[in-house]
């Protein structure tokens, strides 16, 4: 049961919850939260949307199928983790640069290894969610 109320609430949360995820994601390195965290925030924001708005809807907004995510973060963390050995070090040694970026403070491998969890998760939740929802 979609009322008039939730339909257009979710349109207006899905951004905010979509920039609250990201907000999650980017404190993780020194703060609670993280890759994992900012990913289930993210799919609950287009899973309310696709219960108050219809599957369908919501499949248009993302413009792909959400397990195209998945190899990518994968990918991403993987060669976060590489990108030592590259250099000499052991495998998923935090490499750091050496100066701050305004508003992102320290961009490290840690922060791409985050940011490839955060699309794994986003990409098997909503997989998963949007097979339950097609299949009933």
């Amino acid at each position: 049961m979609s009322t008039l109320i939730l339909r257009t609430a979710s349109n207006y949360l899905l951004p905010v919850l979509l920039v609250f995820s990201i907000f999650i994601l980017l404190r993780g390195h020194y703060l609670p939260g993280g890759g994992f965290v900012g990913g289930l925030i993210a799919a609950i924001a287009f899973v309310l949307h696709a219960f108050a708005n219809g599957l369908d809807n919501t499949k248009g907004l993302l413009r792909f199928h959400p397990g195209f995510l998945m190899p990518v973060g994968l990918a991403l963390a993987f060669f976060s983790g590489m990108a030592p050995v590259i250099l000499g070090q052991a495998f998923m040694t935090g490499l750091w640069l050496p100066y701050h970026v305004p508003v992102l403070s320290s961009i490290g491998s840690a922060l791409f290894f985050d940011i490839g969890v955060y699309l794994v998760v986003i990409g098997v939740t909503l997989t998963i969610i949007f097979t339950i929802s097609e299949s009933a």
